[in-house]
């Protein structure tokens, strides 16, 4: 095969009209023209009725249950509580403890979603599998040293879960949303390399006519709260996203990918809702029919009143948001100068500019972007601020992207508390 190469994050936008493709396969999978993988259609029908499944994503922990050492089951490692807040399986980072990480989050810093346990995996023996009728001839596997072997390619970008921000539909907007309350620390932005999906489905004998490919990992089996085993975690993709930018990652920020975020390989899915991106992947369906799992059937879509009774076409691109690198409820002194920092990213476009207003959105002024806007990545900047009145005072941060669209002061509801958008207040004391 071709000695490795580094390229650059040269990633052009491709013109894939995701919503209609989704909407067409919605169409067919409720003509019964679409196979669920794992589940039987009528338990999917019972499943999407049924939206307080989503529960089975665990609520926050208390503050208490906090600890400097791992406290999460089934996280590998260590989770200081200057740098996380533990809740359930999962572990957010203190969007705080980035002010000084540079421009890529650090593996120490990295937010953690697992719906079950971190698996141990020999890189030495895994293999991955591609089949399915999508494909020309036969399954192939592929084992890491044949993904090295392949040209390599670094994106930088970040991964966000769907439901970062989720808390806020409650605090600041009085609505209930099932799932875990994160605040902003669903994300982080990395230095991911490996091999090009579109090289490894070419090699494999890819079909003309496939439409679909579901990637599934080697976690445990997810088994919800009412004790449906909904299998690995799974999720399909358009075939014409998988040709266009995902890579099989197997390095983060130039180190072996470690075991809470996919060792030895995951799927990386730039711009896209975390879910899309498969930690510790083991196989690859390729289809010539649509394919839908619990994934993209009754998570990860937008039920509620705004939305049509069978809900929205499965997510897919991820929403623009802002966060200041400053604890909740800090402090700051009067009648000196502070430098208020903090990061903007979009699914949909690059940052284009950055507002700051420290009087609750009575005034704006730009903040200064530190990093040079890319695609599916997020932008660093700063603001200064010398206050004078002492007392409660609210930050807030709006970003405006490349497509023109800027955060809104609130985001549509939805049962399951997805992708919310919003510009979120950050509360603060002038001391």
């Amino acid at each position: 095969m071709t000695t490795p190469t580094d390229a650059p994050d040269t990633a052009v936008d491709t013109a894939v009209d995701e919503a209609e493709y989704d909407r067409r396969r919605l169409r067919q999978w409720l003509t019964g023209r679409a196979r669920a993988d794992g589940v039987a259609r009528r338990d999917l029908l019972r499943l999407l009725a049924a939206a307080g499944l989503a529960a089975g994503l665990p609520a926050a922990l208390p503050a208490t249950a906090r600890a400097a050492t791992p406290a999460a089951p089934g996280i590998a490692k260590p989770l200081p509580e200057e740098w996380f807040t533990v809740r359930g399986t999962n572990a957010e980072t203190n969007f705080a403890a980035l002010a000084d990480t540079g421009h890529h989050t650090p593996v120490s810093h990295f937010f953690v979603r697992n719906h079950t346990v971190t698996p141990q995996l020999d890189p030495t023996t895994w293999e991955l599998k591609i089949w399915g009728s999508g494909l020309a001839g036969a399954e192939r596997a592929f084992t890491l040293s044949d993904l090295k072997r392949l040209p390599a390619v670094t994106r930088s970008a970040f991964v966000e879960c769907a439901g970062n921000g989720r808390s806020f539909f409650t605090s600041q907007q009085g609505q209930s949303a099932t799932g875990t309350a994160w605040t902003l620390g669903a994300i982080g932005s990395a230095r991911w390399r490996g091999a090009r999906l579109a090289d490894v489905l070419r090699l494999a004998g890819i079909r003309r006519d496939a439409v679909d490919i579901l990637p599934r990992g080697l976690d445990p089996d997810y088994v919800t709260a009412d004790g449906t085993n909904l299998g690995r975690v799974r999720r399909p993709l358009p075939v014409a996203k998988a040709l266009d930018d995902v890579i099989l990652a197997y390095e983060m920020n130039g180190e072996p990918l470690p075991p809470d975020h996919g060792a030895p390989v995951r799927v990386v899915v730039p711009s896209w809702v975390g879910i899309a991106s498969i930690k510790w992947v083991g196989d690859i369906e390729v289809s010539r029919t649509p394919l839908f799992s619990p994934w993209n059937t009754d998570f990860y879509r937008l039920f509620g009143d705004a939305y049509p009774a069978g809900g929205s076409a499965p997510l897919s691109r991820q929403t623009l948001k802002s966060a200041f690198e400053l604890p909740w409820n800090a402090s700051l002194a009067a009648h000196q100068g502070h430098r208020l920092t903090g990061r903007s990213w979009s699914g949909a476009g690059t940052i284009a500019r950055v507002d700051i207003s420290t009087d609750a959105g009575a005034t704006w002024h730009r903040a200064h972007l530190h990093d040079t806007p890319r695609r599916a990545d997020w932008v660093r900047w700063s603001t200064r601020w010398h206050p004078t009145a002492k007392g409660p005072a609210t930050l807030l941060a709006r970003a405006t992207d490349t497509t023109g669209r800027t955060q809104p002061p609130a985001t549509v509801p939805n049962t399951q508390g997805y992708l919310f958008d919003a510009v979120v207040r950050h509360a603060v004391t002038v001391v």
